[in-house]
């Protein structure tokens, strides 16, 4: 029970701090290895997704296959931005990613090993359709791809109860950023 309360707490700190759902503004098509490696970091809801997915990775038995899985569906996401119309709702979509990774990591759930990889593989496609619309070229590519690699083992590094904790915050701000964005 003072669990649930400690992450009540850190969910609703998150909420009174969260910044404006303009996870991509003033954006515009670039390209060379440091847009991309910065992208990722400049972007709150990819930041956010990236940290919680190394987060959650931790509590499954099989999660040192999330992180590649997140890398490799992002990557086909991108490939398959240029070639698909536009996708309506697609900054609501990458908004609930977060919101999902988040709550999965404060709750540490455990899912069965299909799941987990579709999940993560679905919200991948997603947040590569996002960067792929906004950064051009393989050597913007390798740098979101590097930088986002990165970022999820620096959200595997912290202990179980800061990875719950952190899950909690995550998770609020996902609520805040869909919430701004309906």
């Amino acid at each position: 029970m003072r669990t649930m309360v400690r992450h009540g707490v850190v969910a609703l700190a998150g909420l009174g701090l969260a910044l404006p759902a303009m996870a991509h503004p003033g954006h515009v098509l670039e390209s060379g290895f440091t847009a991309g490696l910065l992208h990722p970091l400049t972007g709150v809801d990819h930041l956010l997704a990236l940290l919680a997915v190394g987060l959650w990775s931790r509590e499954q038995r099989h999660g040192v296959v999330l992180p590649p899985v997140l890398l490799a569906t992002m990557a086909l996401g991108a490939s398959m931005a240029a070639l698909l119309p536009a996708v309506p709702a697609l900054e609501t979509s990458i908004a609930a990613t977060v919101l999902l990774f988040g709550v999965l990591a404060a709750f540490a759930l455990r899912v069965p090993p299909a799941l987990s990889v579709l999940t993560v593989g679905v919200c991948g496609i997603l947040h590569g359709l996002a960067h792929g619309r906004e950064l051009a070229g393989m050597a913007s590519g390798a740098g979101f791809l590097l930088a986002s690699a990165a970022l999820m083992a620096l959200g595997a590094l912290p202990g179980a109860r800061a990875r719950r904790l952190a899950g909690a915050a995550i998770g609020a701000a996902g609520a805040v950023l869909l919430a701004q964005m309906a």
